[in-house]
């Protein structure tokens, strides 16, 4: 009975990282047209999960928001509220194609720990005041525009975080090592940071 449960174990869990894999493969050739990358994985029994929490309120997320195909709207809400701009308590309707992409290299790196968001939404006040303090803080930040996160777990290192991203091919990737973040989006292709 062991045998059979670890086999039927290790059956799904190969399923599971072979629809990863496609769907980081399909984003990297569709990244313009993304919707067709989402729509790749319709039908195929998948759940897409957040976890997350927030040293600077104290919050955890720990939510389903898309079950075969469909997003489910108060997750959505739910995650919108989570990644808002804690200092200006203002919500974004974030982009959901970056939710996909922060999950999926979540599960590339094969750890329950959840995210701890450094940074979601910002508003144009809030990043001309990071701006002032940091050379490292884009002028037009797709963080204002709902687009944009900043990560880091303490079970995997910046590197790590860095490449599952990058294997997404979805989006901008930037590696801070000495701040201990990883910076995802969903604009264009691309890659930085040491």
């Amino acid at each position: 009975m062991t045998d059979m449960m670890t086999s039927g174990t290790k059956k799904s869990l190969m399923t599971r990282r072979g629809v990863l894999r496609a769907f980081a493969a399909t984003t990297i050739v569709a990244a313009p047209t993304y919707a067709n990358a989402a729509g790749f994985l319709r039908g195929a029994g998948d759940i897409r999960r957040l976890r997350m929490y927030s040293g600077r309120t104290g919050e955890h997320l720990d939510t389903i928001y898309w079950i075969e195909g469909k997003y489910i709207k108060d997750a959505i809400k739910e995650i919108n509220y989570f990644m808002r701009d804690w200092r200006e308590d203002a919500v974004k309707n974030m982009d959901i194609r970056n939710f996909d992409i922060i999950t999926a290299a979540h599960t590339l790196l094969d750890t329950t720990e959840p995210y701890l968001l450094l940074s979601g939404y910002r508003t144009p006040k809030t990043n001309a005041m990071l701006r002032s303090r940091s050379r490292g803080v884009a002028k037009n930040s797709l963080h204002m525009k709902g687009q944009a996160n900043d990560v880091r777990l303490k079970t995997r290192t910046v590197s790590q975080i860095y490449k599952a991203g990058m294997s997404c091919g979805a989006g901008g990737v930037g590696k801070y090592s000495r701040s201990n973040f990883v910076h995802m989006d969903c604009g264009a292709v691309r890659t930085w940071g040491s």
